[in-house]
């Protein structure tokens, strides 16, 4: 066995101050002789060693042209194992183990450390190949996660991996083995209050707790082998750093809100070490090997540890110019639930929103949230003579750097996963760093100029909390929905007048929904609660989501991007689009709103100028129809369903830009719902009128009118996103990510607002002809629909032909009028088939020679005028191979 006749001679001294030597000249002299003599006695212990061990001197690359001593290092293909190997290789013949396969431009063998066999083979190799005489082993090869939980790789390679490599080192002659071991395995001390060498052992987690098994195979397994345990503080470098370094930066890079949380005291911190300073010390204890003790433990790391607080302040300023960025400690029961929920909730998550990964902090992280390590390097300083060079404080302001010039490679060489925006900033040549600092000052300047809505919404909140006190409410339920209410307004608009809250807007949007659904769902007693309720709803939601910034639409959505998509040659999201769906709106809204106070109960009476309702009970056809057992099916009054929906179609037609078909697909797709399935539904229910119930309402044909006419002017912005989601699809981007925050596309960047300064006449005509054209073929059609609606009263028709007529007629205008959209014309070709149900009822039904003549005649001109096209004024992309 090699070294069995080691002899080992360690020759300490005191540090000694330059006061102290000045002032004890005669000591200092002592000392200086000492250090001499010792410096004798090393080189002849040195050299009584190789004598026993018959070894010739340990060459290096100043003595001449002998063989350099040898290196082994494993996990040598690693970074620090290649910048260790860059640092060694002038002086020392270096060697890597590293799995099979992997590749370095120095001698690397392969080697599985898990396996026996595997190792005893590159062992083998090892020793045909460079002999059996190693001067150091630096020891790096290890298995690591941030899960917290126990990995069979934690003994199957550090602990067992270990005792496998030292076992397969007894047939060599080892001058050191070196263990790149970590600080964790200490317990944690307190702010002023370093740990040594000999502070207690105390590892909390699973990666440490297998460093401090690691290390007890060593001292079982080394045999006759020296040893040096270098505990290692967090490593980095100036374009990379240990995985809590890097979280720390990219929350308050990303504003993430878990960047203004910790569950610990501020003061709290961790030591780290510079890479190049790690290397240094791993290259003085290789040449030190023969110096140090034999069983030997270093601290490494730098003595002065930032602390949490200091860290987020200085990271904020360097990357937002934020110097006050606030951090808030939040007591560790509730920082682990929320820990504890986000792991929890990971699975069910779509990999869509959250990239497939799980939640960085673990329940496990928060309980040692207010670990401080602070290193006393004395040893290092003694035994090494090593100092760092570097500090991290002074590092950070090139690591920051680094992160703005390259955003995604810093994100790639971190292993962090870039947020989807990110990467849709990186498209089209745009730089990520400009996209983000351009979009946050746009967005910064866009809340300024719009912070008086914030306030107005805690002067709504007020108002509606403190309404009961003046009106009188007739409702428990009620006061104290508008006082919470009200009172959880004010709170969060106090919130919103900070721009990093923005999201904030849209939970007061939810709650001023809910305060215009309430009189409906609670059955308000009066007219005044349900306008005020109304009203006030309106008004909160408006000022929490019509001001700009729009909350929620990402950076590279916000500035990159077209306002007009690709091969189409208007914007669908213009403003001469939405504004006839808004009118429309605001029309269905105040016809809703009055049949609404009928079914409340806060007016006797709905005007009705045709229709009469059921001889002797006094009510006419409108009344007839809202107090109709269809209608009271409902749990809420079904007109009060109809006045919210075009309230929210009101509000929600006005949200967002003339791009919101990309930066809000989910609400342009919500607006569409609520327009083409709901007016659907409209039309279903004036269809079921005069067959079900027996009669008309005037005031619900306008409605639905209203309804039916927004269909034709919505469906092209309802196209626009889908087809700009199928595109992002291709690209690889996340679809319910982009859904719900919109994103760059195809195109120039461009901002392409609606001329509004043009004369009246211009922009009425762009309003109604927006997406839309009228061929006269579909207005006949249209007029044809309404005739065969109203054959009871042009004809006298009756039964079930009647019926028939009513339904069909419905259903032709329904057709036609959509089909006066451009993109969805085809659907014209319907009439073909509902003309020819018009035309074959009378013979399927009883009906009169005139009725049957009517019907045939206007059946067959129904499905003549649907074939031919009209006229295609607009492009809409791909489309337009659809438009036949």
């Amino acid at each position: 066995m090699a070294n069995q006749c080691r002899v080992q001679v360690s020759v300490p001294w005191p540090a000694s101050t330059n006061s102290e030597r000045q002032a004890q000249p005669c000591v200092a002299k002592h000392i200086w002789f000492t250090r001499i003599f010792s410096s004798v006695i090393r080189l002849q212990v040195k050299e009584l060693n190789e004598q026993i061990s018959g070894k010739d001197s340990a060459p290096t690359a100043s003595t001449s042209g002998e063989t350099k001593p040898l290196v082994l290092i494993t996990g040598a293909a690693g970074n620090l194992g290649t910048s260790l190997s860059e640092r060694l290789r002038s002086d020392y013949t270096i060697v890597g183990f590293d799995i099979p396969g992997t590749e370095a431009d120095f001698d690397l063998i392969g080697c599985d450390m898990t396996s026996d066999q595997s190792v005893s083979e590159a062992m083998e190799r090892l020793a045909t190949e460079h002999g059996r005489k190693i001067a150091a082993v630096i020891h790096l090869a290890a298995y690591f996660d941030f899960t917290g939980e126990e990995h069979p790789l934690y003994q199957k390679l550090n602990v067992e991996g270990t005792r496998r490599l030292l076992e397969g080192l007894q047939d060599f002659e080892v001058g050191r083995f070196i263990y790149s071991g970590t600080m964790l395995v200490h317990e944690a001390g307190k702010p002023g209050q370093p740990i040594t060498e000999e502070t207690a052992l105390n590892p909390k987690w699973a990666y440490p707790q297998s460093k401090a098994r690691a290390e007890e195979a060593i001292r079982e397994t080394h045999g006759d082998i020296p040893y040096t345990l270098l505990h290692l503080a967090g490593v980095y470098d100036e374009h990379s750093a240990v995985p809590t370094l890097t979280e720390q930066i990219r929350r308050i890079y990303e504003r993430n809100p878990h960047g203004h949380a910790y569950a610990a005291p501020l003061s709290v911190g961790q030591a780290f070490l510079h890479k190049d300073d790690m290397v240094e010390a791993f290259a003085r204890v290789v040449a030190k090997r023969d110096e140090l003790p034999a069983e030997n433990t270093i601290l490494v790391g730098e003595p002065d540890t930032v602390s949490y607080g200091d860290l987020q302040r200085e990271i904020a300023e360097l990357i937002h110019g934020d110097s006050d960025w606030r951090t808030f400690t939040l007591p560790k029961p509730l920082a682990s639930f929320g820990a504890w929920i986000e792991s929890k909730s990971e699975p069910v998550v779509p990999d869509d929103i959250d990239q497939g990964e799980k939640p960085f902090i673990r329940p496990f992280m928060v309980d040692m949230a207010d670990d401080h390590y602070e290193l006393s390097i004395d040893r290092a300083r003694h035994e090494l003579d090593w100092e760092p060079r570097r500090r991290l404080r002074d590092t950070l302001p090139e690591m920051v750097a680094n992160l703005k010039a390259d955003p995604l490679g810093w994100y790639n060489t971190n292993g962090i996963t870039p947020p989807p925006w990110l990467t849709a900033a990186g498209e089209n040549e745009h730089e990520p760093e400009e996209v983000r600092a351009e979009a946050e000052k746009e967005s910064i300047e866009q809340h300024r100029n719009f912070l008086w809505a914030p306030f107005l919404n805690m002067a709504m909140g007020a108002w509606l909390a403190t309404s009961p006190s003046v009106i009188p409410y007739n409702s428990v339920p009620l006061i104290w929905n508008d006082v919470l209410c009200g009172i959880a307004v004010v709170l969060l608009g106090f919130l919103s007048l900070s721009w990093k809250l923005r999201l904030v807007r849209w939970a007061i949007a939810g709650i001023a929904a809910w305060v215009m659904f309430a009189p409906l769902a609670l059955w308000a007693p009066t007219g005044a609660v349900y306008l005020n309720q109304t009203l006030s709803g309106a008004l909160i939601f408006g000022f929490a989501v019509l001001a700009r910034p729009t909350p929620g639409v990402h950076q590279a959505a916000a500035v990159t991007g077209p306002t007009i998509p690709p091969g189409w040659d208007e914007s669908p999201s213009s403003w001469f689009q939405r504004v006839p769906i808004i009118a429309l709106a605001v029309i269905g809204f105040l016809i809703s709103r009055h049949m609404t106070a009928y079914q409340l109960g806060h007016i006797d009476g709905v005007w009705e100028p045709f229709f009469s309702g059921v001889p002797d009970n006094g009510k006419n056809g409108t009344e007839e129809i809202v107090t109709s057992s269809v209608s009271e099916a409902w749990p809420v009054p079904d007109a009060g369903v109809g006045a919210f929906t075009y309230m929210l179609e009101i509000l929600i037609g006005i949200v967002g830009s003339t791009r919101r078909w990309r930066t809000m697909p989910w609400l342009v797709l919500i607006f569409g719902i609520m327009i083409v399935p709901l007016g659907i539904v409209s039309i279903t229910f004036i269809v079921i009128q005069p067959i079900v119930i027996g009669t008309w309402c005037t005031l619900c044909l306008i409605a639905a009118a209203a309804m039916l006419l927004q269909i034709p002017y919505s469906v092209d912005e309802i196209i626009a996103p889908i087809q700009f989601l199928i595109r992002r699809k291709k690209k690889g981007r996340p679809i319910l990510w982009v859904l719900f925050r919109g994103d760059t596309d195809e195109g120039p960047d461009e901002r392409v607002e609606d001329d509004l300064l043009q004369p009246p006449g211009q922009i009425i005509s762009k309003m109604i002809y927006g997406g839309m054209t009228f061929p006269w073929t579909l207005l006949v059609s249209i007029a044809l629909g309404v005739w065969l609606m109203f054959t009871r009263l042009t004809l006298g028709t009756d039964g079930a032909l009647a019926d028939a007529d009513h339904l069909l007629g419905a259903l032709v205008i329904t057709v036609s009028v959509a089909a006066l959209a451009e993109p969805i014309r085809s659907i014209r070709l319907l009439n073909m088939f509902l003309g020819a149900a018009v035309a074959l009822m009378p013979f399927i039904v009883d009906a009169s020679l005139v009725q049957m003549a009517a019907d045939v005649i206007v059946g067959l001109a129904i499905g003549a005028l649907s074939l031919p096209r009209g006229k295609i004024q607009h492009r809409f992309g791909d489309w337009n191979r659809h438009l036949i």
